[in-house]
């Protein structure tokens, strides 16, 4: 796909990509009676210009610089940017920040954007020093749509659809391969290279970087990966694939789902910082010190920022060796596999406390992608879960500041699905900079009150109904350590609800939530 296929096809999305009709529902709940179409509590942008997206970046000294500020409004539209450091520049009608920058430090910019009828401008900080992914990473994963099977094609369409349904002026970024992409080991760097479904990956990523967006891929330390493809090991010097031992049983300590003798990590670090990788999911059980270690090496010395994320994990596997892991990986698996059920979505979403300790900004507990929209590993379906259990998946994620990666469908991303993911005062909640870990500060009955600290001195609070009929959720202040008259805002709906002292409560549907933001009064 050409760059100008890549613009024909942003044109053809954003023709329609959001003026479905139908809004996909619960299939469980199917019947003779169709069920009532999910509630849009997100309300639509306004035509002024808003800047979303976090309030700080972080970027190594010497490494690649690519930003686009976030911003809807209508277009056209101009950008501008205050105090933007030497060495970066800005284009005015894009809002995209490239160059590099060579001395540690920290630069407070602002942000301007600017149309017919507004202007709008944000603090933003630009922090050049080791730690990255300052906030948690944003974007989209193939596996959770296309499992093992993801194409390049495919790949770029999704890109094109972030950008044509106006996810990326969310600040929704990354496009990330997941398994599967895989070929033989040769090339310049006798690194892995691209199997048939992939013709130039460099290119891939060059028109995806066009579109404001960055580029991820998929490795394992493995000699197989778990689709049963060429890994970043090897039980012979020169890599070659497949191995004799190919068809031995899954997740036995025997080839091929084990490091092999040899290692290339060095050499597939180089290859995807050539073609222009920003990411990488880096997939084994367990992970283990000395391979998370040597990669993140690896990928620091090709120069380049590219987010090391680790998957997966069995829970307590990790958990007993991940403060010594945390420092070398940019996010971490807390669990396994995630599915589009409410004991798979609520059973990992609900038990992540243990892990808050292990969360700061650059490295972020990750309890695995969202199952919000089409989904269906190879064969999509509208997610499972009920239309309140999504409003309680995406809450509950940006409460636990978790990295959020889009599983589903994105040429198929109705209304309601997409209002899930485009309202800015939600997403605030993760991309906060304090990059605090929203942990329970109450349970009784299965009514469950998170709280998260923002930079900002407020609270964000989530009250939570995991019991099988409405309740009313109370949220003590006594509980949040907060006294005094208190202003109650609804995130979802994006207005205040009034002021409050001594507690706030609400009726809460079953599986579903309420989430405020809680500030003082005055």
């Amino acid at each position: 796909m050409g760059q100008s296929d890549l613009i024909a096809v942003v044109l053809f999305f954003s023709a329609g990509v959001l003026g479905a009709a139908d809004v996909p529902t619960n299939s469980a709940l199917a019947s003779a009676t169709p069920p009532p179409a999910p509630v849009i509590l997100t309300p639509k942008p306004a035509a002024t210009p808003r800047i979303n997206g976090p309030a700080i970046f972080g970027v190594r000294p010497g490494s690649p610089f690519l930003y686009t500020m976030p911003v809807t409004g209508n277009r056209p539209m101009k950008f501008s940017a205050d105090n933007l450091p030497r060495g970066l520049k800005l284009d005015s009608k894009t809002g995209r920040i490239t160059g590099s920058l060579e001395k540690p430090g920290e630069t407070d910019v602002v942000l301007r954007a600017k149309n017919s009828l507004g202007t709008a401008e944000k603090k933003f900080r630009i922090v050049v020093g080791e730690e990255i992914e300052l906030t948690p990473a944003m974007g989209w994963n193939s596996y959770n749509c296309y499992g093992a099977h993801v194409t390049q094609d495919q790949a770029l369409r999704a890109a094109c659809a972030m950008v044509a349904s106006g996810l990326s002026q969310h600040g929704w970024t990354y496009i990330n391969l997941d398994d599967g992409w895989q070929g033989r080991r040769s090339g310049r760097f006798n690194a892995i290279q691209p199997g048939t479904n992939f013709s130039n990956m460099e290119k891939m990523c060059g028109e995806i970087h066009a579109l404001g967006l960055k580029a991820g891929i998929y490795s394992t330390p493995w000699v197989t990966s778990y689709g049963r493809v060429i890994g970043g090991s090897s039980e012979n010097p020169e890599g070659a694939w497949p191995p004799k031992t190919n068809n031995a049983p899954r997740n036995k300590k025997i080839l091929p789902y084990a490091v092999g003798k040899y290692s290339f990590a060095t050499n597939d670090a180089a290859q995807w910082a050539a073609w222009g990788v920003d990411y990488l999911k880096y997939d084994w059980n367990p992970i283990e010190l000395p391979q998370v270690a040597e990669m993140a090496g690896a990928l620091r010395a090709a120069k380049r920022d590219i987010i090391l994320s680790l998957s997966n994990n069995s829970r307590d596997r990790l958990l007993d060796r991940i403060a010594a892991i945390a420092p070398f990986a940019q996010s971490w698996r807390t669990t396994g596999d995630i599915n589009d059920s409410w004991g798979s979505m609520s059973g990992i979403g609900f038990s992540e406390g243990p892990w808050a300790q292990f969360s700061w900004p650059g490295h972020w507990n990750d309890p695995d992608m969202l199952v919000v929209g089409q989904v269906g590993w190879g064969k999509p379906h509208p997610s499972k879960l009920t239309p309140d259990e999504q409003y309680t998946h995406i809450s509950l994620w940006c409460l636990l500041s978790a990295p959020l990666l889009i599983g589903c469908d994105l040429e198929k991303l109705d209304a309601f699905t997409f209002s899930l993911l485009s309202n800015d005062e939600v997403l605030a909640v993760d991309q906060d900079a304090l990059g605090k870990q929203a942990v329970c500060v109450a349970s009784k009955n299965d009514l469950d009150v998170f709280a998260k600290p923002l930079e900002d001195g407020s609270l964000a609070v989530g009250l939570f109904n995991r019991s099988a009929t409405n309740a009313t959720v109370t949220a003590n202040f006594s509980d949040l350590k907060i006294s005094g008259k208190q202003t109650v805002r609804d995130l979802w709906r994006q207005k205040d609800i009034g002021i409050f002292s001594d507690k706030f409560e609400a009726p809460v549907a079953t599986h579903g939530v309420v989430l405020v933001r809680i500030c003082p009064a005055d």
